[in-house]
């Protein structure tokens, strides 16, 4: 299989962000109330690795991603991909891949069809052959078929084909797993970890699957309300430190020995304790006749992390909507 090319220095051999922004602003007219998408909204994805965007709905993703591709502009602030403005670099379609939100397909085409005709149609060139392409995403078996007769897993997959004809540096994906089975997923996975360590091609995506992006991604941003609350390397965000989560009846038994070490987690306590203290809390507790159902180390998740940023984003601006 051809590889994907590698580019990741400009002519004065120096490294550059695949994405930079600074200071975005972009708000939309709804029925004649400004409604802000992104504000004054930071960030650098580098070159290199899979960086994933993380948000609700109408946190701001597909609106940045729109941006980086130059399909709309921003009321303010600026963007560069690749080191160079949207707008001001022609062939930066032919060096940029995307798919945002669901794939809008020609249902009347077959799948080698349509990627013949968008490619024609982006002024690009196949890196490889349409059936090379197809058989990457996994629709070598559907080359000719019709797309209109495709379940959404196949249209996502050849969406991505559709933003992997012309061997781009780099590649946005939004929700590039939507509509796919647990084999598929894994499959989408191998795929875009493949662009990345083999081919050198940087993918930026965003998904609703926390757990899938803390296996897949090296990096991550969470957007809220159209801010950047956090960013960084997915094993730092997470790196806190390990708790033991006990679960105890009656709990109030650990409560007492624990105080302010410990916090509620359902009906069980999250404490934040040295290792060697355990045995002598366990003791204490069973000499209490205390009955320990569970007692476990638990790490923090990428999903309590972007929990715990939102839920205090909430609370700091109870009264805003979007």
């Amino acid at each position: 299989m051809p590889h994907l090319c590698h580019f990741f220095l400009t002519s004065c051999g120096c490294l550059i962000n695949a994405i930079e922004t600074a200071e975005l602003n972009k708000s939309f007219d709804r029925k004649g109330v400004p409604v802000a998408a992104l504000r004054r909204f930071s960030m650098s994805v580098p070159q290199g690795g899979v960086y994933g965007i993380l948000g609700q709905n109408g946190a701001g993703k597909s609106t940045l991603f729109r941006i980086c591709l130059g399909l709309i502009r921003p009321d303010s602030g600026s963007v560069r991909v690749l080191g160079s403005a949207p707008a001001a670099k022609a062939s930066l379609c032919r060096e940029v891949g995307a798919m945002i939100e669901s794939p809008r397909l020609f249902e009347y085409l077959t799948a080698e069809e349509t990627l013949r005709m968008l490619a024609g149609l982006c002024g690009r060139r196949f890196a490889m052959s349409p059936g090379a392409l197809l058989d990457l995403v996994g629709l070598a078996g559907a080359a000719n078929r019709k797309v209109g007769g495709f379940s959404v897993g196949m249209k996502q997959r050849l969406g991505i084909a559709v933003a992997l004809v012309s061997r781009p540096k780099l590649v946005i994906l939004d929700e590039p797993t939507s509509g796919l089975d647990p084999v598929g997923n894994q499959e989408i996975r191998h795929l875009i970890r493949q662009l990345s360590t083999r081919d050198g091609v940087t993918v930026v995506l965003a998904s609703h699957q926390l757990e899938e992006v803390s296996k897949l991604c090296d990096r991550v941003a969470i957007l809220h309300q159209g801010s950047l609350l956090a960013e960084g390397k997915v094993t730092e965000l997470v790196s806190a430190r390990p708790r033991l989560r006990l679960l105890a009846e009656p709990i109030e038994h650990a409560v007492a020995l624990l105080g302010q070490r410990a916090e509620r987690d359902g009906e069980a306590l999250l404490a934040t304790l040295n290792h060697e203290d355990v045995p002598q809390l366990i003791a204490s507790l069973v000499s209490r006749g205390t009955k320990i159902f569970e007692a476990r180390w638990v790490s923090e998740s990428l999903e309590s992390v972007f929990l715990k940023h939102v839920s205090g984003e909430l609370h700091a601006r109870p009264h805003h909507r979007s």
